[in-house]
């Protein structure tokens, strides 16, 4: 049985130089063994195909386009498929407008899954910017179907034309180093890096032009698949969108109707009752419905939140939506905000890293919390985190000895009390993690069977 090597799985050029001997010399596809390099031999050892001769034949250029795409598919009959092809086209030349013809129609598909696959690369591809001594570079983890990264390169090539990167994946790197561009073997996930300060700035953009009122779960689902979540910093964000979308649509909505709350928030936005109003970049009021019944007070804004001007936005925020979706809870139902309004931070080269507020600047916010909460009276509040409880009960509170207990408050509602969210980022133990993860989960789910017995 003749065989023909070829060098990789998306090797063109070699399937080219085999088919074409093979046609020539009249080989019948079936009879053919396609070994690539790497992946093992023939059990029972084979001849090597004959080489092409120097007469030459034509084929459609639609053919050549299409099976240096088809070859990059995973399908471990792609090469006798396309030699198939080949032999029939010989005879047949119109046979690729034949869509009806079983031989076209599975090659058209594979085609079609490949160029799929050529576009989400292209789409959702996010480069990271590490420190080397050579100066800045920038590196991308990709995860794709099929052998693409070979064909796609060039288009990364002319995009990025000045920019030294490497786009890394499973089966095979390519790297760019804006004059030469070159391939090395697979690597690893961790092999590409963390989050660089750029990601922040973008996953804040993304969030502030996200309109609630286009949102269609199902068509973008289908454009930006779960499978490529993992490695779009963006992505972190979609829960929480989603599930904030309808309160945010209420808000929209109720624009044209001024409530004790859009007077709040329309104060606070210049306030100064203490100096964080300076360097933060604005007030993060509080969201939700205006009859909300559950209310959550955090600590403070972060980062990400101060530049949205959203609460419970970033990393926190996203540990935040996942416990409240594993409880039951809609927090497009519930009300959102925090002790302090501003973001307290220090500056740290490029970098603004969050500062415990003081005494005095939880009681400078005071009113507007005061404020919140008698526009909602809402039937059960959670603070979460001790900066929370302190702000909510007026003096300093041991998290542990209240948690999971109601405490009856002047309105008629209750207070309960649980960590924040971000304590449970600090850790640093999975396994510690984890269970303090699932403690956080059960108190939200104390809490919303709370809530639905008070609302009936």
């Amino acid at each position: 049985m003749p065989t023909v090597a070829l060098a990789s799985p998306d090797d063109f050029d070699g399937w080219r130089s085999g088919v074409r001997g093979l046609v020539q010399a009249g080989i019948a596809p079936e009879s053919v063994t396609w070994q690539i390099a790497g992946e093992g031999g023939d059990l029972f050892g084979g001849t090597t195909a004959p080489p092409p001769t120097d007469a030459a034949f034509s084929v459609p250029k639609a053919f050549i386009d299409l099976a240096r795409r088809v070859i990059c598919h995973r399908d471990p009959e792609r090469f006798a498929l396309l030699h198939t092809l080949l032999v029939r086209l010989r005879t047949t030349p119109g046979l690729l407008g034949d869509t009806a013809d079983p031989l076209v129609h599975r090659i058209t598909a594979l085609d079609q899954s490949v160029r799929r696959d050529v576009h989400k690369m292209r789409a959702f591809v996010r480069f990271r910017e590490v420190a080397e001594d050579m100066g800045e570079r920038f590196i991308a983890w990709f995860e794709p179907e099929h052998h693409i990264v070979r064909l796609n390169a060039p288009f990364f090539m002319r995009r990025f034309t000045a920019m030294h990167w490497s786009i890394l994946t499973p089966d095979l790197c390519a790297h760019w180093d804006t004059a030469a561009l070159s391939f090395t073997p697979g690597a690893a996930r961790t092999d590409a890096g963390g989050a660089d300060p750029l990601e922040a700035t973008w996953t804040t953009y993304y969030a502030s032009i996200f309109n609630p009122a286009r949102l269609k779960v199902k068509a973008m689902t289908s454009e930006m698949p779960k499978k490529y979540w993992k490695n779009l910093p963006e992505a972190a964000l979609v829960p929480g969108l989603i599930a904030g979308a309808a309160a945010r649509m209420t808000t929209m909505i109720d624009a044209s109707q001024p409530t004790m709350l859009d007077a709040l928030r329309a104060e606070a936005s210049a306030c100064t009752r203490c100096t964080l109003y300076a360097p933060a970049t604005q007030t993060v009021f509080g969201e939700g419905p205006s009859d909300a019944a559950l209310m959550f007070v955090g600590e403070q804004p972060g980062d990400q939140e101060d530049l949205a001007g959203r609460p419970f936005v970033g990393p926190a925020g996203q540990v935040f939506d996942r416990a409240l979706a594993e409880a039951g809870i809609d927090r497009a139902r519930a009300y959102v905000t925090n002790a302090v309004k501003h973001f307290k931070f220090e500056p740290r080269g490029k970098r603004r890293i969050h500062s415990k507020p003081m005494t005095p600047e939880i009681d400078a916010c005071r009113a507007w919390l005061d404020g919140e909460r008698a526009a909602l009276r809402p039937r059960v509040t959670v603070a979460l985190g001790a900066t929370a409880a302190r702000a909510l009960t007026g003096k300093t509170v041991t998290i542990g000895k209240v948690r999971g207990q109601a405490i009856a408050q002047p309105d008629g509602g209750e207070l309960w009390i649980t960590v924040h969210p971000s304590f449970l980022l600090r850790i640093e133990d999975p396994a510690a993690a984890e269970t303090e993860y699932r403690r956080f989960v059960e108190d939200l789910t104390t809490i919303a069977a709370r809530v639905a017995a008070l609302t009936g």
